[in-house]
């Protein structure tokens, strides 16, 4: 029943689309030519892909219109009074100013984070380059939060919006008042206050904050050192000085001792990689650990392999920290946030690979847990 209200909304939502275009080119609001006006639909947030949550800001704000008109048809027209009643609440809820404003200010957020969210999320990552974006970044919030001109462009663009659609524009002024909460016991604060320092700084400096803890002057240096590994292009990113950088990060893994024979080890190795042909078309530092075992070169360079494989760990052990901690938002939400430890992480086990898990058959499941002497089911 909820496939077939998503899919008949779907429909709804293509259809009126298509006649707000064909209305706009006829009263010549919009131009008319090849490659533009394409079917649009809205796009879907992945559980665990951040960067999808910008492509469902943007194809928000194209289809707004669209969204709207549907909303307002379901909640008259709608199979069931649920129905009816959830599109009126979610047009209410869409026809206001604090959610055009929170909408337009997350698409800018979202956009200027976007080109690195996208770059860490590569396979063949270009550690330099992702790391230099992250310094724009940087740059770009704070540019954002100290520029008027910014704020400016921000409220002016809501607004637009508001009175294309008939939304009451908030008088920047007057007195905030939460919804819900009586007027004696509201924070006493304008407008002014509570969208700009509220929220547009607020939600800045956690965005700064959260680029600084995850790529700190430490972790930012540990994976340009990394980069250096690099075999593409005759191994045109190799920096000696560098890898032994890298290698102190690991004092378990590299004495004293071993990071004098590493110095003159890098040496020999890059010499050896250059002038063998085998090693000449490598594209990422998996393909390079592959060939060193296929002609024994980790037998030769026992310490450059050492440091392969620890910098080959590094990616996947922060992208599984990663995946763990979106998948905690799904597995343990709020109906289920009584879990024990045990529980959410056997849960959150077969959550991340799940494509591993979908290869099981039951039956072998309900087998073996049949055969356990001591077994306890969770409630």
């Amino acid at each position: 029943m909820l496939l077939e209200v998503h899919a008949n909304a779907s429909d709804m939502l293509r259809g009126q689309q298509t006649a707000t275009v064909f209305e706009s080119l006829t009263s010549g609001e919009i131009p008319s030519g090849r490659g533009l006006n394409q079917e649009t639909s809205l796009t879907r947030v992945g559980d665990t892909l951040w960067g999808s949550h910008y492509g469902t800001l943007v194809s928000v704000i194209a289809l707004f219109p669209s969204v709207i008109d549907v909303l307002q048809m379901i909640g008259e027209d709608g199979s069931t009074s649920e129905q009816k009643s959830e599109a009126r609440l979610l047009s209410n809820s869409l026809h206001s100013f604090d959610f055009v404003f929170c909408l337009h200010f997350m698409k800018l957020i979202l956009g200027i984070t976007n080109e690195l969210s996208q770059a860490l999320q590569k396979k063949d990552q270009d550690i330099v380059n992702s790391m230099e974006l992250v310094g724009v970044c940087k740059h770009q919030l704070q540019k954002t939060r100290v520029e008027n001109d910014r704020w400016d462009s921000l409220l002016n663009q809501v607004a637009m919006v508001c009175e294309r659609h008939d939304i009451d524009v908030c008088n920047m002024d007057e007195m905030f008042l939460l919804p819900g909460r009586l007027r004696r016991k509201a924070p006493q604060m304008t407008n002014l206050h509570y969208y700009r320092v509220e929220l547009f700084y607020a939600v800045i400096d956690l965005q700064l904050m959260e680029l600084e803890n995850r790529f700190n002057e430490t972790n930012t240096d540990l994976l340009i050192s990394m980069a250096c590994l690099n075999p593409r292009d005759s191994f045109a990113a190799f920096d000696k000085s560098k890898l032994i950088h890298l290698a102190h990060f690991y004092p378990d893994d590299f004495s004293d001792f071993e990071l004098l024979i590493l110095d003159d080890q890098l040496e020999t190795y890059i010499v050896d990689m250059r002038m063998t042909s085998k090693f000449s078309n490598l594209k990422g530092i998996s393909d390079l650990a592959q060939k060193m075992v296929e002609s024994k070169r980790d037998k030769v360079f026992t310490l450059v392999y050492l440091l392969i494989k620890l910098a080959m760990i590094l990616p996947v052990a922060t992208a599984t920290v990663e995946r763990t901690f979106s998948a905690m938002n799904v597995v343990k939400n709020r109906l289920r946030n009584r879990m024990g430890d045990q529980w959410m992480n056997d849960c959150l086990v077969t959550y991340i690979e799940k494509d591993v898990f979908a290869e099981l058959v039951n039956e072998d499941i309900i087998d073996k847990f049949q055969k356990m002497k001591t077994r306890r089911g969770h409630c």
